[in-house]
């Protein structure tokens, strides 16, 4: 019969009570020993919930403190050199992962490491940490983990399937370590290889029957060097142990890579949500013993699957390999999904046709178990099941609440010449060289300072309705006079308000447009303890009125320097909502465009001089297959042109980007013809700046000078040398000085250490350059 299967489950818990745990573990309120503890009861938790939703086969060894492609690493002793004296192996994980600086003590040496390498993870929001390999690694099972999480769920009576990243995968998305020359991680496969045997000896031994190898570069183009790893590396998997192995491909099609299914696993699973066609393509490749897993529910998004589409798609599977071989899963894990809708109440009672449209992962894990019971029972068997979703689907297809005509029409009607701004960059930066009057090297932020407790709890008490409007406006009209009076101290050049009154980039601005709805507890993991709370795109989007004007006027009034007005580009409000798909993404990015263009002019009609509108989930949203690029950049770059074009030469637009592999969309990055780019930059050493040098970019840029995402503050003479090192590859008189990303996560100590250490390395340049 086809059984109901996860592939990894939301480890932060219901109400972030990892996030908790963690932080507090990090600040010293709890021991190492009340984490675990902590920790352990959670798992269970979720494993007691998916079981009680009807899922056979639960994941175990999904869950992580931080990230599991981490979590690999550690479990194979991999530790680069600089974090190798830290002798607790939860503190120097901890170390790779966010940075450590402590001070000497009688009884211990000073520690100061920067934390490791983030990427985003494939085409999600999600970063993981960028293992570091070299020439001579050494690998060895030292922590099995998913071995004791599956111990201890058999304990419980749960037979749960381990999950480990598989070891193509881990190698091909790490890299050679800080100081080593350039080679091929691939070439590692044979010294990895041992490791994992020993793994899968130890699961196997501990009575696991099945493990989830997790292979998601299947969905990527592959060069022939990495397909015969894969050969490689599942030829000695399967003849090592009696483990079968199902091989998870997930956020894509396996397309080419499809020879993978030829007798190398046991199975493998397929997301159907994202490309339902490959289908047709994989069946006739499977051997008369393998299964296929069939991710019919999105586990990305939190729309109702519909039911029906789904079961129309699995009957072709189960009709070509009977019910044994079908196993019925979401897309992929559904950590990148909310908990449950139960705890969503508000939604419920103030917009309940919206609430009845929803699904986190409590409910994919029943809609997954709804599936599978149709298919062995019949429709029949869950035919009050099917009628409520098809209800529920019909009720949001034809809800006045998604389609607004006058946005479509105007969508319809954008002319061409919006698309660009009236002058090309040089032009415009004579004419914001003689407004700005700015120094060399111009010192300024990506945005926001630190949200403190005050600010939390006074936009609480002001949410409850315990604060009035009044009272609250005072309170952030002073966050925003500490923050200009502190810039002006330090000597920032180009200043920010400190955006007090946000608590997101994405969801301040989606309470300020119409087609967005908010959950109280969507959230998700973005990296280690740091969650999210994406709002929910349900219908078309325009601007309610002014979104930020009094305050950036307000916070200009302040200063005599120039202002910095902050809005979210109108690809990262969409990629960092939940999106609807009910509408292509390119329709509903351009309503975004043009919302935020209205914005951007009333902000230059009122006197602020630089506007900057952030993008940085630009790359993050660009296809995994080639193929595809050119359509999504076109109108990507597009959508951010027509939301910053309509203002004059002498305003400058600003944009900032996240960690990415900038030399796959550098053409598009110069085309989106911002005046002022600055890039989080200073974990990745000197590549990315060889890329700017080398396709020669013509506008100005501001590197990261240091990691906002660590608590540790560098050194005035740790920046002094990026800061010459960005000077080899860009010109002097396009070179700004700014930190990697927003400050809003870190404390206020550390950020006045950190940028007062900044604005002395810029005068220092300075003074050097006119000596």
């Amino acid at each position: 019969m086809v059984s109901a299967t996860n592939l990894g489950f939301p480890y932060v818990g219901a109400k972030r009570e990892l996030k908790k745990l963690v932080e507090s573990f990090w600040s010293g309120k709890i021991s190492e020993a009340d984490l675990l503890s902590g920790a352990h009861q959670l798992q269970e938790t979720h494993w007691k919930v998916q079981q009680e939703q009807g899922i056979a086969q639960i994941p175990s060894g999904d869950f992580t403190f931080y990230d599991r492609m981490l979590d690999t690493a550690c479990n194979f002793g991999i530790a680069p050199q600089r974090y190798q004296h830290i002798q607790n192996p939860l503190e120097q994980y901890f170390a790779m992962a966010r940075g450590l600086q402590k001070s000497a003590t009688a009884t211990s040496e000073k520690v100061d490491v920067p934390a490791m390498e983030m990427k985003k993870w494939f085409d999600t929001n999600y970063h993981f940490i960028v293992p570091e390999f070299e020439p001579t690694q050494k690998f060895e099972l030292k922590t099995a983990r998913v071995v004791e999480q599956f111990k201890r769920a058999k304990a419980l009576g749960i037979n749960t399937r381990p999950v480990v990243v598989g070891p193509v995968s881990f190698l091909h998305l790490g890299k050679p370590a800080k100081g080593v020359e350039e080679f091929n991680t691939l070439d590692l496969l044979p010294k990895v290889l041992p490791a994992y045997v020993e793994l899968f000896k130890q699961l196997e031994a501990a009575g696991a029957d099945w493990i989830q190898v997790d292979e998601p570069i299947l969905v990527l183009d592959l060069e022939s060097s990495v397909k015969l790893a894969f050969e490689k590396a599942y030829k000695t998997l399967s003849g090592a142990t009696q483990l079968k192995t199902l091989l998870t491909t997930y956020f894509g099609r396996i397309d080419n890579n499809v020879f993978i299914v030829k007798d190398l696993v046991d199975g493998i699973h397929l997301d159907l949500a994202r490309n339902p066609e490959q289908l047709e393509a994989v069946l006739p490749l499977l051997n008369d013993k393998q299964i296929l897993s069939l991710g019919l529910v999105d586990g990305r998004n939190i729309w109702k699957n519909d039911l029906n589409k789904s079961l129309d798609l699995a009957e072709k599977a189960v009709a070509v390999l009977g019910s044994e071989r079908v196993l019925v899963a979401p897309s992929c894990s559904l950590a990148h999904s909310p908990y449950s809708t139960a705890f969503e109440k508000k939604i419920k009672s103030e917009n309940p046709e919206l609430f009845s449209w929803l699904s986190y992962s409590v409910e994919k894990c029943a809609e997954v178990a709804t599936i599978a019971k149709a298919l062995n029972g019949g429709r029949a068997s869950v035919q009050a099941e099917l009628n409520a979703n098809a209800a529920d689907l019909e009720s949001r297809r034809t809800s006045k609440q998604t389609t607004n005509p006058a946005v479509r029409e105007r969508v319809a009607a954008v002319p061409a010449q919006d698309y660009k701004r009236a002058n090309a960059f040089p032009h415009r930066r004579e004419a914001q060289v003689k407004k700005l009057n700015l120094p060399l090297y111009p010192t300024t932020t990506i945005g926001s300072f630190p949200q403190t407790k005050d600010i939390r709890v006074a936009r609480q008490k002001y949410t409850k309705g315990e604060l009035s409007q009044a009272d609250y406006d005072i309170f952030i009209k002073e966050e925003m006079k500490r923050v200009v009076e502190f810039q002006e101290k330090v000597g920032l050049d180009v200043l920010v308000h400190g955006e007090p009154e946000r608590n997101d980039m994405v969801e301040h601005f989606g309470h300020l447009l119409h087609g967005y709805g908010f959950t109280e507890n969507g959230w998700v993991v973005s990296y280690g303890s740091r969650c999210v709370k994406p709002p929910v795109i349900y219908g078309d989007v325009s601007r309610r009125c002014p979104m930020t004007i009094d305050e950036i006027v307000y916070a200009q009034s302040l200063t005599k320097k120039p202002m910095k007005g902050m809005l979210t580009g109108p690809v990262t409000m969409m990629k960092w909502s939940f999106i609807r798909n009910d509408i292509p993404a390119k329709d509903l990015c351009t309503q975004i465009a043009l919302a935020l263009r209205d914005e951007v002019v009333d902000l230059e009609t009122a006197g602020i001089p630089c506007i900057q509108v952030d993008e940085p989930a630009i790359r993050e949203g660009l296809p995994l297959r080639r193929q595809d690029w050119d359509a999504y950049l076109d109108w990507s770059v597009g959508c951010f042109r027509l939301s910053t074009a309509g203002v004059r030469d002498e305003t400058q637009i600003h944009t900032h980007m996240c960690y990415s592999d900038f030399n796959d969309i550098f053409d598009a990055i110069q085309a989106l013809d911002a005046d002022v780019i600055t890039i989080e930059n200073s974990k990745s050493d000197e590549k990315l700046l060889k890329i700017f040098e080398r396709k020669q970019y013509t506008n100005e840029i501001g590197p990261g000078l240091y990691d906002i995402h660590s608590p540790r503050v560098p050194s005035v003479e740790e920046m002094k040398t990026r800061f010459a090192d960005m000077l080899k590859y860009l010109p002097k008189h396009l070179l700004w000085a700014n930190p990697d990303c927003g400050l809003k996560s870190r404390g206020w100590p550390e950020v006045e250490a950190a940028l007062i250490n900044m604005v002395e390395v810029a005068k220092h340049f300075r003074e050097q350059d006119s000596a």
